[in-house]
């Protein structure tokens, strides 16, 4: 799988080499200390497997390069790395498009606790941002995979919706993953409604935060 490293600090991003090896999976990892390298590096290479991105760049606000990033390859998952996670912070880059939030701050397990989950197609945010927080050490029960799965069914979602959600919190919006199952847009925003409904939320940035507390991973 192809990862890449968006951070302007090299000793960072050497770490985070660091930390990639430690988890055990096949990377090509890919870097560049901004924004610019980055939209080159994505234009060169579609099949990324996902970009962790550091919103405080010297050539753009992450934020903005977040929201450009969706627009230009919404079907590449995107996790953001901040020196600071204060809540409007977390939800102002989940609701631009972000699949997880990671904080700087974080040690090395929960770094790789927190990688292994988004790998395995959940959401990490911190549990600062949340309103009723998780422990942050319980992020990957690789064995809870098919539990939490049967929980999301449980909720009375179908697996065509199951699929609907897990797209949605990779920030893909409805034209995407309606491309992506080779669906309808109406069908989708339907389906997105039911996924609300059964997280018991009213939008989307709700909806992945909901994800991220409960744990829920997906294929």
């Amino acid at each position: 799988m192809k990862v890449l490293l968006v951070d302007d600090h090299a000793l960072f991003r050497e770490g985070l080499r660091l930390v990639l090896e430690r988890i055990g999976e096949p990377f090509e990892v890919l870097e560049t200390g901004d924004c610019a390298g980055a939209f080159v590096l994505l234009k060169r290479h579609p099949d990324l497997g996902f970009v962790l991105l550091d919103l405080a760049l010297p050539d753009m606000p992450g934020l903005d390069a977040l929201k450009l990033m969706r627009e230009r390859y919404p079907a590449v998952p995107i996790v953001v790395l901040s020196a600071t996670e204060d809540r409007p912070s977390v939800l102002e880059a989940i609701n631009r498009g972000a699949m997880g939030f990671i904080p700087k701050s974080s040690d090395s397990t929960l770094l790789i606790n927190a990688l292994r989950l988004v790998l395995a197609k959940g959401v990490y945010v911190p549990p600062s941002a949340l309103t009723n927080p998780l422990n942050a050490s319980d992020a990957t029960p690789k064995s809870a995979i098919q539990n939490k799965r049967a929980s999301l069914r449980e909720l009375g979602l179908t697996e065509r919706q199951i699929e609907v959600l897990g797209l949605m919190v990779q920030g893909m919006p409805n034209k995407v993953i309606a491309r992506t199952l080779d669906l309808g847009e109406p069908t989708i925003k339907t389906h997105v409604a039911a996924c609300l409904r059964a997280l018991n939320v009213s939008n989307r940035t709700q909806a992945v935060l909901a994800v991220g507390q409960l744990g829920y991973t997906f294929k």
